[in-house]
């Protein structure tokens, strides 16, 4: 900019000798060259305002730039200037605000992860020390709580692996024609283990009519087992847990009604976001996320209704495998 402010001015001053050596000379009409001088001025002046218009803003970029380089990812810049100038403005201030927020949700991400390895960790470290140091006896009562937490620990980092996959656009698919009613069927039948101790009545309301879909079985049986699972935890002993399988046109429903503590409402437009989870759920509130990205991932959607003290239902709906003509 101070070069070209230089040139111009190098530009007016010969202008002006060149114009008082003409007058001064008496050769010509001396007072000819006034309106272009004026009119040299002029653009130079119009020159120079138009390039601190565009300066500025780009300053103000290459310095918010800078800051996003150090990990500052707050820093944003007016949206001044000419037309185009505003547009990258408007654009540089959604990229900055859409890397502030994917920090934020990195850092609380690494922070409720390593809250939920804590708890399980603790449980194994306290009973291994407890049996080494004499404490507790190494019998089955004193080892179940090791077992358990670490198979706490397996489901955690299986669900972890899923939604890092989920991210990347890697997770890979071994889609096979299925029966979902069979599929059901079999993931009912490995629960009743845990609805029995939980005193909840499991039940299914099976369709053996529906049509095939072609799916991923074992991502699939872990969806719907994750729902099963949490709606056995929050119905309290002597409710229920029906799981239907239907038909409607060319859709399966799988759906699973308990009639537990139900979801907060505050909480309900946000439980397919991971780690968002009622105060007194024992889960890791990766569950119901898992679910959405399994079920999405084969093309299909998932809705939830809830109400507080009633119950809550889950709908897991895929599409049904074409029928092949003969």
């Amino acid at each position: 900019m101070v070069l070209l402010a230089a040139v111009a001015g190098g530009v007016v001053t010969a202008l002006v000798s060149l114009a008082l050596g003409t007058s001064s000379g008496g050769s010509g009409p001396g007072y000819a060259w006034i309106p272009v001088l004026v009119l040299v001025v002029l653009v130079a002046a119009v020159g120079l305002r138009g390039i601190r218009r565009m300066t500025g803003p780009m300053d103000n970029l290459i310095q918010a730039a800078r800051r996003i380089e150090r990990g500052d990812y707050s820093a944003s810049v007016p949206e001044y200037g000419p037309p185009e100038m505003r547009s990258v403005a408007r654009a540089f201030n959604a990229m900055s605000a859409r890397l502030k927020l994917t920090d934020e949700q990195r850092r609380s991400f690494l922070a409720d992860v390593a809250h939920e390895l804590r708890t399980p960790l603790s449980i194994i470290r306290g009973q291994a020390e407890g049996i080494a140091d004499g404490v507790y006896p190494a019998d089955a009562a004193h080892i179940e709580p090791i077992l358990d937490a670490t198979r706490g620990l397996e489901v955690l980092v299986e669900d972890l692996r899923t939604l890092v996959l989920t991210d990347a656009g890697s997770l890979v698919l071994n889609r096979e024609p299925v029966d979902p009613t069979v599929l059901v069927h079999d993931v009912l039948a490995s629960f009743k283990g845990q609805s029995e101790a939980a005193e909840v009545n499991l039940a299914g309301d099976l369709d053996y009519g529906v049509p095939m879909v072609e799916v991923d079985p074992a991502r699939m049986r872990s969806a719907i087992a994750n729902v099963i699972s949490n709606a056995i935890r929050h119905t309290p002993p002597g409710g229920s847990v029906r799981v239907g399988v239907q038909s409607a046109g060319d859709l399966v429903v799988i759906s699973v009604a308990d009639t537990g503590e139900g979801i907060p409402a505050q909480l309900l437009p946000r439980v397919f976001e991971r780690f968002v989870k009622a105060p007194t759920s024992t889960g890791s509130g990766l569950g119901l996320a898992i679910v959405h990205d399994i079920v999405t991932a084969h093309g299909g959607s998932v809705e939830i209704d809830s109400t507080q003290g009633v119950g809550t239902t889950v709908r897991m709906t895929l599409h049904a495998e074409p029928i092949a003509s003969d």
